[in-house]
């Protein structure tokens, strides 16, 4: 067998990666952002627990609907095209967010975001796969791409916290404009043009099918979540299933089909999306779970709560960097299950923390997040190295489809658990008015908001109501992790490590200019 050798990336394709980055950044500070000026928008807006929990979901729900939809119309129009047209819209629609006026009004730009948000990611991570075909570089960019993701983690409670405190919460969104601005004048010298010529057209039926079995399950997750299992939950449960079966089975018809599931016939790539997934559910619930605690538990302004999240998405960036790095002597699948390892003891500790108990918390989320640098980084480069060059952006998309729909499911599966527990433990005081009690009962930031009204030791009992809830979610967040760590030994030890001598390279995309 002859052995392509593939080229080395140059200064363009450096230059470009660091004008991707930014659309990387902007979502990871999108992420940060909403979980930290959460207090203050609630401040602002009043929304009920369910609309809070809607502003927070609508925008994963969304992005994961419609990530494969933007993924194959990537290959199809042009990825920087696709980019481009993304960025526009992401900054326009943030524009909208941050001067909603309303709760609804704020969830319906959320979901619009989710839309456009669904055309960065793989736009931004194909690009990447076509613009450096060396496995090594391929990796190594890969995990920049997760580094800025990390970045903007950190920087964003930061940013976000001034903004908050200086201006008002919905100066948080306005970000976007000049991340976009950038983008879209630097795109077009610094980022080649990818598309796959023998792409079909859209096929629209597809495109419905793929939503009506996205959308359903999601919602269902977080109805269930909320209300339990009823006749709604149940029908859509079948609609979405039923949807799902009729897409698998018309994607294998489609000479062009919207997704190529003949990459799920491939063992790697099938179980580094289902680490990815499991991953990112324990992330997500544990983040949103942590931010609420650093502000409603401890008491700490966005600024500060910002701060303190800074080492954790520190070692995030490590983990992104590093992991590449050790996979070029280590298989990828033994890299991943030793650092997810360790996530589990982060999930120990955030088990384990109490009311007062800053540095464990923030100590076990950086565990948590130094085992999703590393799952990012490395199951990222398998689903989307498993794909020819032509379908980078189908894969991608796959990739981030699950990685968006874990942080959405995680919000919605353990963000509802500590609730449920909060208000089943949560009990009132003699006397106490109707709407009171209902605050009190509600969720801890109902509490804090009639703290005025009642006894000071009922806050403190509402605080450690809610910290307990936490412990019961990470403890089950990390139960879910130690089987992606069996998954990562056993489905993954085949993987070669990066870059192997004698091991075949892809060949880059086909360039338009």
């Amino acid at each position: 067998m002859t052995v392509k050798v593939a080229p080395g990336a140059g200064v363009r394709e450096w230059f470009g990666l660091a004008l991707l980055a930014l659309p990387t950044v902007l979502l990871g500070l999108d992420v940060t952002v909403l979980y930290l000026v959460l207090p203050s928008m609630a401040e602002a807006l009043n929304p009920s627990a369910t609309q809070t929990m809607w502003i927070m979901d609508s925008y994963g729900f969304f992005i994961a609907g419609f990530l494969i939809t933007m993924g194959t119309l990537g290959d199809r129009i042009g990825r920087r095209r696709l980019l481009m047209i993304g960025m526009a819209a992401f900054a326009t629609v943030s524009v909208f967010a941050a001067f909603a006026p309303s709760a609804e009004l704020l969830i319906l730009a959320r979901a619009l975001l989710g839309v456009a948000g669904a055309t960065l990611m793989p736009s931004t991570l194909s690009l990447i796969s076509n613009m450096f075909a060396d496995a090594r570089e391929r990796a190594l960019a890969i995990g920049v791409w997760v580094t800025m993701f990390a970045v903007g983690m950190a920087a964003g409670p930061v940013v976000g916290g001034i903004l908050v405190d200086v201006f008002w919460w919905g100066a948080a969104f306005l970000l976007a404009v000049p991340i976009a601005v950038v983008v879209l004048v630097g795109a077009k010298f610094a980022l080649p043009e990818f598309a796959d010529p023998h792409a079909g057209g859209l096929d629209l039926i597809s495109v419905v099918l793929s939503l009506a079995a996205l959308l359903p399950v999601v919602y269902v997750v977080k109805h269930i979540s909320s209300h339990g299992l009823d006749l709604t939950a149940v029908v859509l449960l079948v609609v979405g299933v039923i949807a799902g079966v009729l897409f698998v089975r018309r994607q294998r018809r489609l000479v062009s089909p919207l997704l190529d599931v003949t990459l799920f016939a491939d063992g790697a790539f099938s179980a580094a999306l289902a680490v990815l997934l499991i991953g990112l559910v324990g992330v997500g619930g544990t983040m949103y779970l942590v931010t609420q605690y650093l502000q409603l538990v401890e008491g700490l302004s966005p600024f500060v709560a910002g701060l303190w999240m800074g080492p954790p998405a520190l070692a995030m960036f490590a983990a992104a960097i590093g992991a590449p790095l050790l996979a070029r002597r280590m298989r990828p699948g033994r890299v991943m299950a030793v650092m997810l390892g360790l996530s589990t003891l982060g999930y120990l500790l955030l088990a384990t923390a109490g009311s007062g108990d800053t540095t464990r918390v923030v100590a076990g989320f950086a565990f948590v997040y130094l085992g999703l640098g590393a799952v990012a980084a490395l199951g990222t480069d398998i689903v989307v190295g498993a794909a020819p060059a032509s379908k980078s952006g189908s894969a991608a998309a796959m990739s981030e489809t699950v990685q968006e729909l874990g942080i959405a499911v995680g919000v919605a599966l353990l963000g509802s658990l500590t609730t449920a527990l909060y208000t089943g433990r949560m009990n009132p005081p003699a006397g106490t008015s109707t709407e009171v009690s209902g605050r009190l009962t509600e969720s801890l930031s109902g509490a804090l908001s009639v703290a005025d009204e009642v006894p000071g030791d009922v806050i403190d009992t509402a605080k450690n109501v809610f910290t307990d809830g936490v412990n019961i979610a990470s403890a089950i967040a990390g139960a879910a992790i130690l089987t992606a760590v069996v998954l990562c030994m056993v489905a993954l030890r085949h993987v070669d490590p990066l870059g192997d001598i004698g091991k075949p390279e892809r060949t880059r995309g086909d360039v338009l200019d």
